[in-house]
């Protein structure tokens, strides 16, 4: 089997494909982005790039049985103000029409976030398949709703397990170097009326939580906790947000029992979108989060390729 990933990124799709046992002679892959080329040549030297996805001409291919892409998102997303087509790089989508119709393959996949529903039904009329909606946080401990257009059977059941946690994926004994200065944590959360929205806590109660939440009532005159919950822990369903290639403080943050405010490390991102500890390490953190963020939950991917016969 001959395998064709557009967009390739980090290939996680290639990952998805290791881990659900699907052998491949041959695994092309389209990626203009230096660091997640060379993470993907160090996990997998036999990719064979073939750079610029409007270079590629299905012509020169040998048979393809298997295409797959998430072409990029941003013009459909909330972060890229939407503007879906017009975006240039949301019409790279059409780039992944043309070469469906040329390599004709014998099964694909395509990815992408949560869109208005014209844009939708524009994918799903050139695709020819209704998207199907999946929550990563039904295969992972991240909350991350995307659509999945494909034309492989598979079945959307899965079983809960305690992995699927967020506070079974946090590391333990974490360089100090991920640590924040709370008073300017402080003094940023203010200035972007954020509170203390969206910090997630690896322990519901902790007599720090319980001392930040008085102190910022009394200095402040405002309570930064969200009404419905009694205690700074915004997240009731111990999931982590959704993980984006712009790395925030203020969209991911941990307290550890102990106190500390800190930020995810690029390990923890990893174990968010279920790729291996250490995977991405080849490249500076900041490279890290943002093709972490870019990139696909693998075990989404794997629950749907299991099915390839």
């Amino acid at each position: 089997m001959n395998v064709l990933s557009l967009f390739d990124g980090m290939s996680c799709g290639q990952i998805a494909l290791n881990k659900v046992g699907i052998k491949y002679d041959k695994y092309f892959a389209s990626e203009i982005d230096k660091y997640p080329i060379q993470v993907t040549q160090s996990n997998y030297p036999d990719t064979i790039q073939l750079g610029d996805v409007k270079n590629i001409k299905g012509i020169d291919l040998p048979k393809i049985d298997l295409l797959f892409g998430g072409s990029p998102c941003q013009g459909f997303s909330k972060e890229g103000k939407r503007l879906n087509f017009e975006d240039p790089r949301s019409k790279l989508f059409f780039e992944f029409v043309r070469i469906l119709k040329e390599v004709k393959p014998k099964y694909f996949l395509l990815e992408n976030v949560k869109m208005n529903k014209e844009s939708q039904n524009i994918i799903s009329k050139y695709l020819g398949v209704d998207p199907v909606p999946i929550n990563s946080n039904t295969h992972s401990a991240q909350n991350r709703p995307r659509l999945y257009w494909t034309n492989i059977p598979f079945d959307l059941n899965v079983e809960t397990k305690d992995s699927f946690k967020f506070r079974n994926i946090v590391q333990k004994d974490v360089d100090k170097k991920y640590n924040l200065d709370l008073n300017k944590l402080t003094e940023k959360f203010i200035k972007d009326n954020i509170g203390l929205r969206n910090v997630t806590f690896t322990e519901k109660r902790t007599e720090e939580a319980k001392r930040l939440r008085k102190e910022y009532f009394l200095k402040y005159g405002k309570d930064y906790t969200p009404r419905r919950s009694k205690e700074l822990f915004p997240r009731t369903d111990d999931k982590s947000n959704c993980l984006t290639a712009t790395f925030s403080n203020k969209e991911h943050l941990v307290i550890d029992s102990n106190g500390t405010f800190r930020k995810l490390t690029p390990i923890e991102f990893e174990r968010l979108q279920t790729i291996p500890d250490n995977y991405t390490n080849f490249v500076s953190d900041n490279q890290r989060y943002r093709m972490i963020g870019n990139g696909w939950t693998v075990d989404v991917i794997a629950n749907i390729f299991k099915n390839i016969k």
